[in-house]
């Protein structure tokens, strides 16, 4: 049965899944658009520390002024309408909700909101990609032993990249390589939000009524967004990273299977089994025809001669030998697809995609010359961008998670281009996000290659 059969069940049994959302940005923006139109579904409470901030999202998503003045979370359920808070904990707390979508993007944030899921026995939908890149494995693993699901948001491009993923395996093929594509010159790893918008080709009118973050849209063109997604899929999926970080070698659509196949065959990729970007720009700065700057791939090896033939025959886009192929999607919609995970977690209680292994890392790399004293100022800021690296590295030379690299003083000086390590820094030992992580740290560490060969064999 499909998932819109069982919500419309659902709706004739008046008893939707009740939908709690934390944070009013963007991606919780185009996900209140659809939930208001999705039998089976409530979206109940939305959460923000500007409260008004999250009215106007609402209205700005279709939903109706009367259907959002709600008092309380349990008037909410009666009056079919949404409450607005300030208090993300008791959102999390109230019997109004049972899926919880963490929208916030802080991994701090982030982090304390799954705890909290934790304890309430309330599923999580991680739209915050960039605490589960700091510490996705053991949050999952705390979510498994308080039986509730901790889940990748299906629309974000790891969650898809996971879909596709599995698609292969599923079907017997060895996948060679995933990942996403966006648009990367070497010199945007020094891209700031005072720099950002020429990058991307927006109209004033776009950026002003778009709700665009420019911190955000930093992170996405500077390399951090790339690597804290790509260790998400690494993390979920069993695949490596590339030990000299991502390569983001520019190329289209009908040339993926070629271009990321492994080197000693006349591809780019440096390492089987490994996820990587594309980049839609090639390193001139002309524009790559046919790019996929907003979709995910997965390139797979054809076990056999006979399955060489059927990629033919079947007009699979394929490198010259027909041994590689690719799949690919052009696009994603981010939280216009978030229904699939509320569904899949709350009539399954499963997952579209989740950290298994501590697989892949993301350090934080000096943007620029900074001096002993500065504060960091974190992702798509001005001080750091975030490079991907196999996590058995990033701990072996003491580097310093991304996700960590915010309102912490530096010690001692670091250059342009360099990985901050903890030496580095001082950091605040009570913070929770802190302990979270050496905490992830100690556990995995030893079980590191076994989960990783595991992952990579499911």
């Amino acid at each position: 049965m499909f998932f819109h059969d069982l919500l419309a069940q659902r709706e004739a049994q008046d008893r939707p899944l009740r939908v709690g959302l934390i944070g009013a940005g963007k991606f919780g923006t185009m996900y209140a658009a659809q939930a208001r139109t999705t039998p089976g579904v409530r979206l109940t409470a939305v959460a923000d520390l500007y409260p008004e901030r999250a009215r106007a999202a609402l209205l700005r998503a279709g939903w109706p002024e009367t259907r959002i003045q709600a008092p309380s979370f349990e008037e909410a359920i009666r009056a079919g309408g949404v409450c607005i808070t300030d208090d993300s904990r008791a959102l999390i707390r109230s019997e109004a909700v049972e899926i919880v979508v963490d929208a916030t993007g802080d991994p701090r944030a982030g982090i304390a909101h799954v705890l909290e899921c934790c304890r309430t026995g309330k599923h999580v939908i991680m739209v915050n990609v960039e605490a589960d890149a700091l510490a996705g494995p053991l949050l999952a693993r705390r979510a498994q032993e308080a039986g509730v699901v901790y889940s990748l948001a299906y629309g974000d491009q790891p969650a898809l990249i996971c879909e596709l993923v599995d698609w292969a395996r599923t079907c017997g093929f060895e996948v060679v390589a995933a990942g996403k594509g966006t648009k990367y010159l070497p010199s945007y790893h020094a891209i700031t939000p005072d720099t950002v918008w020429e990058h991307f080709g927006f109209t004033e009118e776009q950026i002003a009524h778009g709700g665009f973050n420019p911190r955000m849209f930093s992170s996405f063109i500077d390399g951090t967004k790339a690597a804290i997604e790509m260790a998400a899929v690494a993390n979920a999926t069993g695949l490596t990273a590339p030990r000299e970080g991502l390569g983001f070698p520019p190329c289209g659509v009908e040339q993926l299977a070629e271009v990321l196949r492994p080197q000693e065959e006349g591809g780019q990729l440096r390492q089987r089994g490994s996820v990587e970007v594309v980049s839609s720009l090639d390193r001139d700065g002309r524009p790559v025809e046919r790019d996929i700057q907003v979709g995910v791939f997965v390139t797979f090896e054809a076990g056999s001669e006979y399955v060489e033939r059927c990629f033919g025959e079947y007009r699979l886009v394929a490198a010259e030998q027909s041994r590689y192929a690719a799949l690919w999607r052009p696009f994603h919609l981010i939280g216009l697809e978030l229904g699939i995970s509320v569904a899949s977690v709350g009539l399954l209680g499963q997952p579209t995609g989740a950290p298994r292994t501590f697989n892949a890392d993301v350090v934080a790399v000096a943007k620029r010359e900074l001096t002993s004293g500065e504060v960091l100022d974190g992702e798509g800021g001005y001080t750091v961008w975030g490079r991907l690296m196999p996590a058995a590295d990033s701990l072996t030379m003491g580097a310093l998670p991304a996700g960590l690299a915010h309102g912490v003083p530096l010690r001692k000086p670091v250059a342009a281009g360099k990985v901050i390590r903890w030496a580095d820094v001082g950091m605040d030992e009570s913070d929770t996000a802190l302990k979270v992580r050496r905490e992830m740290e100690a556990v995995f560490v030893g079980d590191h290659d076994a989960g990783a060969a595991e992952a990579r064999a499911s």
